[in-house]
């Protein structure tokens, strides 16, 4: 893992976050707040989910300061010139009946193309609609779904535990995920399905949030970047001014990274060899 790097050592390009889920007790408000408050660049990207309207409307909400923080700081980002484009997902679907429309401080967009600064368009769009080819569905899906809020519990008390102790944020979720046979196919039909809309929309790529797995990976020269949550994983996926994209942890650690793509340049030869 490479030197942690501060985002408020240099001024990012872009930055993409999505699934904060504020407004529920598992969200890592608190760290995220930090994090954009040094954060300096000239386009956020919010790739949905970041207030769980879902559980509100069931009435399951919990909202601290920290919470709040979050909202203050997305303001003074807008304040000091960032540009906010916000991509609806699942948990805070009401917001695409409004797209197209600018919102006081950012434009919500139902999807979006980005252009990085090396010229590479992506798509950027939440990732539920591929729900449709990677869900089990059933009762498979809501046990499933059951299951997960358990073991984020757990998380919250183990890393509890932990900050008490001294130790760095672990995933207890993100572990258990991985030893799952099911749950490593269901990424790898979610990671296909993404790759297969940005093939036929002829982009280079996409960037989307939903499942909770941070990723930033280059396969069949299309990119596949997912920028995480503040669930489980606490990323954020970063452009620089040069096109590289990063896949940054809460704390500025570079988890992953693609270098800017190469442009060919023309070589004025002298003039008796350039026939």
């Amino acid at each position: 893992m490479k030197r942690p790097t501060a985002p408020s050592e240099r001024r990012l390009r872009t930055v993409f976050l999505s699934d904060v889920h504020l407004g529920t007790r598992h969200c890592h408000a608190a760290e995220l707040a930090d994090f954009l408050d040094n954060l300096r660049c000239r386009q956020l990207y919010l790739v949905g989910d970041i207030v769980d309207l879902w559980r509100m409307a069931q009435r399951r909400s919990q909202w601290s300061g920290a919470h709040t923080r979050v909202i203050e700081a997305l303001h003074a980002l807008h304040a000091r010139g960032t540009e906010i484009i916000y991509v609806p997902g699942n948990h805070d679907r009401p917001l695409r009946r409004v797209c197209g429309l600018m919102l006081p401080g950012m434009r919500v967009r139902r999807r979006a193309v980005h252009v990085t600064a090396d010229g590479r368009r992506l798509l950027v769009t939440h990732g539920d609609d591929y729900d449709n080819v990677t869900q089990f569905g059933g009762l498979q899906e809501r046990l499933g779904d059951w299951l997960y809020y358990r073991i984020l519990t757990c998380n919250r008390w183990l890393n509890c535990a932990r900050r008490r102790l001294g130790l760095r944020y672990w995933s207890l979720s993100a572990f258990v995920k991985r030893r799952s046979g099911a749950a490593e196919r269901y990424i790898a039909r979610f990671v296909q399905a993404g790759l297969d809309d940005a093939a036929r929309r002829r982009l280079d790529g996409i960037v989307c949030g939903h499942i909770h797995r941070a990723a930033l990976i280059q396969r069949d020269g299309l990119i596949y970047a997912n920028d995480g949550d503040w669930v489980e994983s606490l990323t954020v996926l970063t452009e620089d001014m040069d096109g590289a994209l990063r896949l940054l942890g809460h704390r500025g650690d570079v988890q992953a990274e693609l270098p800017p793509r190469l442009r060919l340049t023309t070589v004025e030869l002298p003039c008796e060899l350039a026939a």
